[in-house]
């Protein structure tokens, strides 16, 4: 098990990196969605990330978006953006392009952003007519990842520093920065600091505010519901994915993870949207999963 969460996170450490992994395991995100979930004419529903389907968008982005537009999916999330293009479009032709099925681009996970090009980035998010600029992991070099799983170097001050400037900076530029968390953010340091906690406490709500990955969470064995209850109306957006019984990635609806008790709070998280996401399939084909998961988010009642 171990050997394929290592595959995983080496995927995931090329996504901080801007590049859009392509290697033979098959990984899947979550989609985004509003609180008030209103179903359009065509029957399609909430969001998904598209590094569930990394795999496809790479080698074919048109036809893997159209898929997923035809699996029921409203909104979708960006997780590639290289030499000023997502997935190889300029950021108006991908804006238009998804539009043209009749999706939305939610949100954008944008890793590789630092304080020489985050001028730029910004910008090109907001011609693809992008609304919130999501950081994935600890930006410029914090994010570290190993045999004993993620985390990150430097400080967490360090780290609501720079999350507060990227914040300021998208702010004034007409976008929402969010944070997306894993499992080592919930776990305390040596020093007894969670991170989470100190970039909620200490992060601007003016200018930074949450993507809350529930899959993550549990894994680190906390309760959502205890942190809306502490922060309420700073998790702007979820991922959600499921946990099988081996404490794996799966489809929403097929594993252990009580989606309709979160789902019961989403008011006071202050979700406006979610994403399913999947980061690694395995034997399942991703096309095939987000179509499970698009089910399950139906018979659990986000829809």
């Amino acid at each position: 098990m171990k050997q394929k969460f290592n595959l995983i996170f080496a995927s995931l450490l090329a996504l901080t990196l801007g590049f859009t992994a392509c290697s033979s395991e098959k990984s899947v995100e979550v989609a985004s969605e509003t609180p008030e979930v209103v179903e359009t004419e065509s029957g399609s529903f909430g969001g998904l990330a598209l590094y569930t389907v990394r795999d496809s968008m790479a080698s074919n982005p048109k036809a893997t978006l159209q898929a997923v537009a035809d699996a029921g999916y409203a909104y979708v999330e960006a997780a590639n953006y290289a030499e000023g293009k997502f997935y190889g479009m300029a950021p108006t032709e991908f804006k238009a392009f998804v539009e043209s099925l009749g999706m939305t681009v939610k949100s954008a996970h944008m890793g590789m952003v630092n304080m020489e090009n985050a001028d730029q980035l910004i910008a090109d998010v907001k011609a693809a007519g992008i609304e919130y600029f999501v950081i994935p992991v600890p930006p410029m070099g914090m994010f570290t990842f190993g045999p004993e799983g993620m985390g990150m170097k430097g400080t967490p001050d360090e780290l609501v520093t720079i999350i507060n400037t990227l914040g300021e900076k998208c702010t004034k530029a007409g976008l929402k920065l969010l944070y997306h968390n894993h499992d080592f953010e919930f776990k305390a340091m040596e020093d007894g600091t969670i991170i989470e906690d100190l970039l909620l406490e200490k992060c601007n709500p003016e200018f930074v505010n949450f993507q809350m990955d529930l899959f993550w969470v549990t894994k680190a064995e906390v309760d959502p519901l205890t942190y809306f209850e502490k922060y309420p109306g700073r998790f702007i957006a979820w991922h959600v994915k499921d946990m099988n019984a081996e404490g794996n990635f799966a489809p929403v609806g097929t594993g252990s993870i009580d989606f309709k008790r979160i789902l019961a709070e989403k008011d006071k998280s202050g979700m406006e949207f979610y994403l399913v996401e999947q980061d690694n399939t395995f034997d399942l084909d991703p096309m095939e999963a987000i179509k499970i998961s698009h089910k399950g988010l139906k018979e659990i009642g986000f829809k």
